[in-house]
């Protein structure tokens, strides 16, 4: 897999932008089959930094209401990637 396959989008939340500041973890949404080493070289080669730990989650696909009507909200990968010290990724910076 490509390393623009692997990384589908960042995730930009209050929760993840506070892992940014304290601990600079940063949170994308991945592809389910890659696994954590796939993550992290696709990480570095898409940004230029170093990769020290992945913490990949997979979440389930949640039952939502809209009045009568019913689905599925889709199931996600994430994938939380620590970097190393010094380094960052400009696209979370605004």
């Amino acid at each position: 897999m490509l390393a623009s396959e692997i990384i589908k989008r960042p995730i930009i939340t209050e929760k993840t932008m506070i892992l940014v500041e304290k601990e600079n973890k940063y949170t994308f949404s991945v592809e389910k089959r890659a696994n954590k080493i796939q993550i992290a070289r696709a990480v570095e080669e898409l940004f230029n930094v170093k990769v020290i730990k992945v913490n990949k989650i997979n979440t389930t696909p949640k039952l939502k209401r809209v009045g009568q009507h019913s689905g599925f909200k889709p199931a996600v990968t994430k994938a939380i990637v620590m970097l190393a010290e010094g380094d960052k990724i400009e696209m979370f910076e605004a």
